[in-house]
């Protein structure tokens, strides 16, 4: 794509953004009337197959980076998304319920699970860290051992937040008085938007047109966006972690608003963290891909955005905890903190990799 015209090329990325925010919402709401008809979520398999599907856009991302040997977009793609995502819960935060005397997200979502599921993000980010001083000659069968630790703590975080969202041996069962009435793990009630009066067949033929739609999209991201970022001089892992990042964060926005919106503090929050700790997995899609150790690969740039990741998510694991009840520049404390940083950690990452 890299010979076509620039404005070509954004026309080319503006209209795969939209057609991954539309789709992916579709994919949203399809996923979960599947669920709720076949209660995939109740089976820890079904927990799997659910990551996967909200996932797709970064999943094709990651595929077609990895197929073209563009491995730097990929990376930067993942690292930045996470910490992007995270300051989506600003917007949920900020935007997602207002008025007089509304309390900020976290103390209305707050739980020990949504605490367990943001300290899996800070761990699995760990292994990336780690990942990247490891020899870049270190690959057995396609993979390296940073990788295959990263997906199997995603499964055991996956299982121990599935066991914690049946039962915890804490006071109210680890939910906070005052907090929105919720089930840790499974949403309050389901969304009545118009996919419930459709039959099964017909939202099974949603799901698998928007998750084509997702994927077909994703790649077209991946392309036009490396052209842009070659075309106006900047590097693939700035463009990755910024414009790219916000292109597949469009559907959490509003699928979080929405939930939000229903009362589903806690599952806006649960679908931000339990994102963030599947997408480093995707590090393992792209070494069996690309046949290379993928983190030891990793510059300044990308350790830069672990950390920046793994700092936002603990600032929103200090206010899961305490709870700010005040609210500054219409959010939460906590929420305002994370701006802040972000805003920060943005302007340092282009000096970083610069």
């Amino acid at each position: 794509m890299s010979n076509l015209p620039l404005w070509l090329l954004l026309v080319m990325f503006v209209g795969a953004a939209a057609v991954v925010w539309v789709a992916g919402i579709q994919l949203s709401k399809s996923t979960d009337v599947l669920d709720d008809r076949w209660h995939i979520g109740s089976a820890f398999g079904g927990l799997i197959v659910l990551a996967v599907a909200t996932n797709l856009p970064e999943i094709a991302i990651t595929v077609s980076a990895a197929i073209s040997g563009n491995l730097e977009v990929a990376v930067g793609n993942i690292l930045g998304g996470i910490a992007l995502q995270t300051v989506v819960l600003v917007i949920l935060d900020a935007f997602g319920k207002r008025g007089r005397g509304v309390r900020p997200l976290t103390y209305r979502a707050a739980s020990l699970v949504l605490v367990l599921e943001a300290v899996v993000v800070v761990a699995v980010l760990a292994v990336v860290m780690a990942g990247s001083q490891l020899p870049g000659d270190l690959v057995v069968a396609r993979v390296t051992p940073d990788v295959v630790l990263i997906a199997a703590l995603w499964l055991a975080g996956l299982f121990l937040v599935q066991r914690a969202g049946k039962h915890l041996p804490w006071h109210e069962n680890g939910t906070s008085p005052g907090a929105s009435e919720h089930t840790p793990g499974h949403r309050r009630a389901k969304p009545q938007h118009p996919h419930h009066a459709m039959s099964t067949p017909a939202v099974v033929v949603v799901f698998v047109v928007s998750a084509l739609a997702t994927l077909g999209a994703g790649v077209v991201l991946e392309r036009s966006g490396d052209a842009i970022a070659d075309g106006i001089g900047l590097s693939g892992v700035l463009f990755g972690a910024t414009v790219l990042a916000l292109a597949t964060a469009l559907p959490e926005i509003s699928t979080g608003l929405q939930a939000i919106r229903q009362g589903d503090d806690n599952l806006a929050m649960s679908d931000i963290f339990g994102g963030n700790a599947f997408l480093p997995v995707l590090f393992l899609v792209a070494t069996l891909i690309s046949g290379q150790a993928v983190l030891p690969q990793a510059n300044g740039a990308d350790i830069y955005l672990t950390a920046l990741a793994a700092l936002l998510t603990l600032v929103y694991v200090v206010g899961l905890i305490f709870r700010p009840a005040r609210r500054v520049a219409g959010m939460g404390v906590d929420s305002l903190v994370v701006l802040v940083l972000y805003g920060a950690g943005v302007a340092g990452l282009f000096a970083v990799a610069g």
